[in-house]
């Protein structure tokens, strides 16, 4: 059987042959007319050029019906300079007042009618730029990249205005050739698209688009003509910016280096230099890279670090170029798989690593590595190459200490170098690809101490592409392979073999050991995925491997190794709209999951339904099956153990996103053979009582039961039966509930408030100590003694009683974790590009150590601690030189 799923996937790769439907679109072709006349940006269209007579007219809907007539009339034109390109649509509608306007900020998901423009300059039938603009003023934009796919990350500097008439509304745009990229030539043959949203309809309107059972959108645009001889100069933009910020907290009152205020000013300036019309540079001193919104509040009882997304701009701003191992198809499914990221941005600034290495009473050190100067390079190449380079140097960081009355400074984080490369070429339109990635973090140091927590040197190399395997582009086959490479001492490499996402140090495993003298780590990874991605049936497969010593999270991240996976799925869609169901599809996969030593470590069977309904309601089911399978980390580093069979069903539904009353409800429950149950339930509510105010909670509920949680591994000589080691776990009962809170408060499309909190409440109730009975089981044995001592704080226990066995002892587990985590952001952007904020950050903690979940109580704790506060201004400046 482990043999015969992954001889299938190659069979079903090596005989597919092409039978899809020709999607061939009318060949149409856009104008843009040049204009020497000013263009006054007001949403007015009273220049000469929107008056001539070509116009685009011939739009069809997506929604409700594919290709049906829209129910308004739509006419647009296009017209340029030497310096942009100019957009001018006439929005007929016969009920202007029933026209919706929400207000949002830039960016923003409103739901109100909506107009915008795709472009792809390069005219590679794979990526571009989107510009649109809500009946509300709200600007939206971002980059699309393999054809299907958007990133509103990218933030352009360009104008748009909105207005509603007696006749419906009107948009006009100005786009900067400056902030597109192309190859500069005398004419211009570029890929347009435009959409058209009449939200109280639902209605979806397109010059083109891809159908529900079809795939690629910026293949499928027509071409744009009539752009010649301009001449936009080398863009040099500034981005100045001045903050100041201050800190009041609670430290402890014999603290000497905190005491309670501080005051953080900061200058800098960040800088893109456009080398030519397809090529940009981005720099940055003395970077100002503080997250405007907090991260969420995470209780973390595994042994694998929690992911954070990026927040802050320049890290956002063409990420996308970045992506590695996921082109050609618009699908990559995974079961119990994560795809390592070669490059994940938080790691450039990151909290120093020797921070947690330090004995100390009283500390002072920086909650982040300061950010030196960073440069990012990025653009295409010959027309067919996109390129993306980073290189960031962070700070050698200090921290002073004093332990014992005595005080010192200690080196925690050494210089750094961070590095990121990445080149893709597409060949034929996008037919096929090929890429590389490489990365690297290089060390230096002035402490050897810090050597033994961290890698001094760490190597990352990729490379990844894809083929379509017929002309209609229905089968796509993509892939990746991977090499790793981390240097350090002795000490350093021995911990990384240790880690959670090697466990060398297993006594049954056969495929690696550990190596006291090894001073560097080093594997290799990959995956391929075959995807049919048009018509009604669709399938998608994939097999993929993780070497034990395969390690990208010096510069990237991933949770674990030691894998070899594969998934078989398929599922059909009904597209079609009927009296019941909008769009309606059911999937079904098969997946296994193989340690390199060969033992099954995850395996089962998952089902999915999800139906849009005739009144846009929604439904999303899942069911999973797993058998019994082994586990390979429970112990942490020791011997094999069983997973138990179970089950996991799970259930979401929500309502029409057009009312004033939004709401999304659901739920999951999985459950072992054992009576071990894992359930959570959320809501979410989204309240919009006038068109510029949004409100949303989406509270939610987990509880779970296990009998199986780690506690702790202790020497034993005499438990022989589990190599020598006493391997501790308990029965653990854990509650958590949370929110997020968030409000937004749009006074005009430049000018908005922002409110996000979450409170959140966790208990954990440990009980039933016992340690494991003997490898590849499930089997458990009580201590023969076990006593808590409340004088410590600890548990004494005892295998054998008056036997050899010696005690153990280990600190009390159990806890209860209180915090309030939120801000308030006030975003003005009084100039293009130039945005003023207000920020007021509040953080409350308590920490109990008792696992008792009380409501009532964990209110009145978190309302009676002390609050740290944050206060930051910031201003920015754009300046086009």
């Amino acid at each position: 059987m482990k043999l015969y799923l992954p001889l299938l996937f190659l069979f079903l790769v090596s005989l597919i042959r092409a039978a899809g439907i020709n999607e061939e679109n009318q060949k149409i072709e856009v104008k843009a007319i040049r204009c020497d006349e000013p263009i006054k940006i007001d949403g007015q269209l009273t220049e000469a050029v929107w008056q001539n007579d070509w116009c685009l007219k011939n739009f069809v809907t997506k929604d409700p019906v594919e290709g049906g007539n829209p129910s308004e009339r739509t006419e647009v034109r296009l017209a340029y300079n030497d310096e942009a390109l100019y957009v001018g649509a006439r929005l007929f509608d016969s009920s202007p007042d029933s026209i919706l306007s929400q207000l949002g900020r830039k960016d923003a998901n409103v739901n109100a009618d909506l107009f915008g423009i795709f472009i792809d300059p390069y005219h590679d039938k794979r990526s571009g730029y989107y510009f649109g603009l809500s009946a509300g003023g709200t600007l939206l934009d971002g980059v699309m990249m393999n054809d299907d796919w958007d990133d509103s990350s990218w933030d352009g500097v360009w104008e748009g205005e909105a207005r509603i008439d007696e006749h419906g509304w009107v948009v006009e745009m100005r786009i900067p050739f400056s902030q597109l990229r192309f190859k500069k030539k005398d004419a211009y043959v570029w890929g347009v698209n435009f959409r058209r949203d009449i939200s109280r309809r639902n209605e979806y309107i397109y010059l083109v688009f891809t159908p529900k059972d079809g795939s690629g959108f910026v293949s499928r645009f027509p071409d744009l003509v009539g752009i010649e001889y301009i001449s936009p100069d080398n863009r040099i933009e500034a981005l100045p910016y001045v903050r100041a910020k201050g800190e009041y907290t609670h430290p402890d009152k014999d603290d000497p280096f905190n005491d309670g205020s501080r005051y953080l000013p900061g200058l800098g300036v960040d800088l893109k230099y456009g080398i030519s019309s397809n090529l940009t540079l981005n720099a940055t001193i003395n970077p100002d890279f503080g997250q405007v919104e907090v991260d969420p509040a995470v209780v973390n009882l595994s042994d694998v670090e929690s992911y954070f997304s990026e927040k802050r701009p320049f890290f956002l701003e063409g990420a996308s170029i970045f992506e590695f191992g996921r082109g050609g198809s618009r699908s990559h499914w995974s079961f119990n798989w994560s795809n390592p990221s070669f490059f994940y941005s938080r790691r450039i600034g990151r909290t120093p690593q020797g921070t947690g290495n330090l004995d100390y009473d009283y500390i002072d050190a920086p909650e982040g590595t300061t950010i030196l100067g960073a440069a990012k390079f990025s653009g295409k190449l010959a027309d067919s190459w996109n390129i993306g380079a980073i290189h960031a140097v962070t700070a050698r960081e200090y921290a002073d200490i004093e332990f014992e009355n005595d005080k010192s400074d200690k080196e925690i984080e050494p210089l750094t170098h961070y590095s990121v490369i990445r080149a893709q070429k597409e060949i034929n339109e996008g037919y096929r690809g090929i890429g590389i990635i490489a990365t690297s973090a290089i060390r230096d140091y002035k402490n050897d101490w810090l050597k033994d927590y961290t890698n001094s040197k760490s190597f990352g190399l990729g490379v990844d592409g894809w083929t379509f395997l017929d002309k209609d582009r229905t089968w796509v086959v993509s892939s990746w392979a991977g090499y790793s490479n981390v240097q350090g001492n002795k000490n350093r490499i021995l911990d990384l073999q240790e880690s959670s996402r090697h466990y060398y140090q297993r006594p049954d495993a056969k495929f690696v050991s550990l190596d006291s003298n090894a001073t560097k780590i080093e594997g290799f990874a990959g995956r391929i995925l075959i995807n049919k991605q048009k018509g009604n049936v669709f399938f998608n497969s994939a097999l993929g491997v993780i070497h034990p010593g395969f390690d990208v999270s010096d510069v990237g991240f991933m949770w674990r190794t030691n894998i070899i996976n594969y998934h078989l799925g398929a599922g059909y869609k009904w597209t079609k709209p009927n009296k019941i169901s909008r769009y309606t599809e059911l999937i079904g996969a098969l997946f296994n999951t193989w340690d390199f030593d060969g033992y099954t470590t995850w395996s089962g069977f998952w089902a999915g339904y999800y139906s849009e309904f005739a009144n846009y309601y929604w439904v999303n089911i899942h069911y999973a099956y797993n058998p019994e399978t082994y586990n390979n980390y429970r112990t942490r580093g020791g011997p094999l153990t069983k997973n138990l069979p179970g089950n996991q069903v799970d259930m979401y539904l929500g309502s029409d996103s057009r009312k004033p009353i939004v709401f999304e409800l659901g739920g999951y429950n999985y459950v072992h053979t054992n009576g071990d149950y894992d359930r959570e339930l959320e809501f979410e509510i989204e309240w919009k009582p006038m068109n510029n105010i949004n409100f949303s909670i989406n509270p939610e509920y987990s509880w779970s039961i296990t009998e199986s949680q780690w506690v702790d591994v202790f020497n034993d000589v005499t438990a022989t039966g589990t190599f020598n080691k006493r391997y501790v776990f308990a029965n653990l009962d854990y509650k958590q509930l949370s929110a997020s809170i968030r409000l937004n408060w749009t006074f005009t499309p430049k000018l908005s408030l922002q409110l996000y909190m979450q409170p959140l409440i966790a208990s954990a109730d440990f009980s039933e100590y016992k340690y494991l009975d003997r490898p590849k089981t499930y089997d458990f044995n009580e201590f023969e003694e076990i006593n808590y001592n409340p004088d410590s704080d600890q548990y004494e226990a005892d295998a054998d009683g008056s036997g050899p066995a010696p005690a153990l002892t280990w600190d009390k587990p159990d806890f209860t974790s209180k915090s309030l985590r939120g801000n308030i952001v006030l975003r003005w952007e009084y100039l293009p590009g130039s945005v003023a904020y207000f920020v007021w950050t509040q953080s409350r903690y308590n920490d109990e150590d008792n696992g008792n979940f009380n409501f009532g109580k964990s209110v009145d704790k978190l309302i009676d601690t002390r609050s740290d506060n944050i206060f930051m201004i910031k201003l920015s400046y754009w300046l086009n030189l």
